[in-house]
């Protein structure tokens, strides 16, 4: 349905300026006009006229008419999810469950709630992020579930020669960019974040902070693999085990459910330590996911569609009409 009103192009308070200064001139026209026909001059009603209506004429299309048009708009708003997985030398020990009494290494566990992460979310968009001694933006942004799957099972867990300690905060910079590319890429979109790791942090340095990633999320969960109890690292090499330095003996791993919980409440996220009975798949996030799959909103709008138009053509009949009668005055004179 449309309506007419008034638009200024200029804004209500410079429209009112323009409009006020065409009324003081029409009435400035008019005064004059009287004036010098009192003192017997030639200027004509007609031209008293054409100058008061051009002014008018001025003064309206200041204030801009137009047809309002109200529209409804609707925006679906969809989920990109992001998944960070660890890939450290401790996610190789064998001391996770994952929905079975089935002992697992701790990545094949991580493996198993990428691929429920996955199937929670459909008609979603996917990126994947691996962290070891750094961390790597492996699979950008794509609605290809299979290019995550895929991610998925071809993870393998860094080599300990290769590593100089676990700390999960390197990965926080390169996730940050990532994060804030998708934000500015689709800004009505939903963000949620799993994070997967055992929580082993054996460098010396304190960890940094995950708290600069809320301002790009919508969502977090830090789901939590491995057990309490440990076990020792395997090495890439057959048959042998990671070494402590410190004692010489095959190093233990155990996982650190207050550096998850830590993660979590920086994220401002949930926790879901895997187990026999607890899955991805099992936990509430699961649940809540629904309810960021997809978002239908409507909104209405206002369109303006100005029409000026046949002010302006009245104008410049009446500016062509006022040159006319001034070539004409001028010849006359001569």
């Amino acid at each position: 349905m449309s309506t007419f009103g008034f638009a200024p192009a200029l804004g209500w308070i410079g429209g009112s300026l323009v409009a006020a200064a065409m009324v003081a001139c029409a009435v400035t026209c008019v005064v004059l006009h009287a004036r010098r026909g009192a003192d017997g001059t030639d200027e004509t009603l007609w031209s008293c006229v054409r100058r008061v209506l051009a002014c008018v004429i001025v003064a309206l299309m200041a204030f801009t008419p137009s047809m309002m048009t109200k529209t409804t708009s609707r925006a679906i708003s969809t989920t990109d999810v992001v998944i960070v997985s660890d890939i450290t030398p401790s996610m190789g020990v064998q001391d996770a469950r994952y929905g079975s009494k089935s002992d697992l290494s701790r990545l094949e566990a991580a493996k198993s709630a990428i691929t429920d992460i996955v199937g929670d979310y459909p008609n979603s968009s996917f990126s994947a992020v691996s962290v070891g001694a750094s961390g790597a933006v492996d699979v950008p942004l794509t609605p290809d579930t299979r290019a995550i799957t895929n991610w998925a099972q071809s993870l393998d867990t860094e080599d300990s020669s290769s590593s100089s300690g676990s700390s999960l905060d390197v990965v926080i910079d390169p996730l940050l960019r990532a994060l804030k590319s998708i934000r500015d890429a689709h800004p009505d979109d939903r963000i949620v974040l799993y994070v997967i790791t055992d929580g082993e942090q054996t460098v010396q340095n304190t960890r940094r902070t995950f708290s600069s990633l809320r301002h790009y999320i919508d969502d977090a969960c830090v789901i939590g693999v491995g057990s309490t109890t440990g076990g020792r690292i395997p090495s890439k090499t057959a048959g042998q085990w990671v070494t402590d330095p410190s004692t010489g003996q095959p190093g233990v791993s155990i996982m650190d459910e207050g550096q998850i919980r830590s993660l979590a409440d920086e994220l401002s996220g949930k926790v879901v330590i895997t187990s026999a009975n607890d899955t991805v798949a099992s936990a509430q996030i699961a649940q809540q996911a629904g309810r960021w799959r997809e978002d239908d909103t409507q909104k209405e709008r206002t369109r303006i569609n100005p029409i000026v138009w046949p002010l302006a053509i009245a104008l410049a009949a009446l500016l062509a009409w006022e040159l006319g009668t001034w070539i004409a005055t001028s010849r006359r004179l001569l």
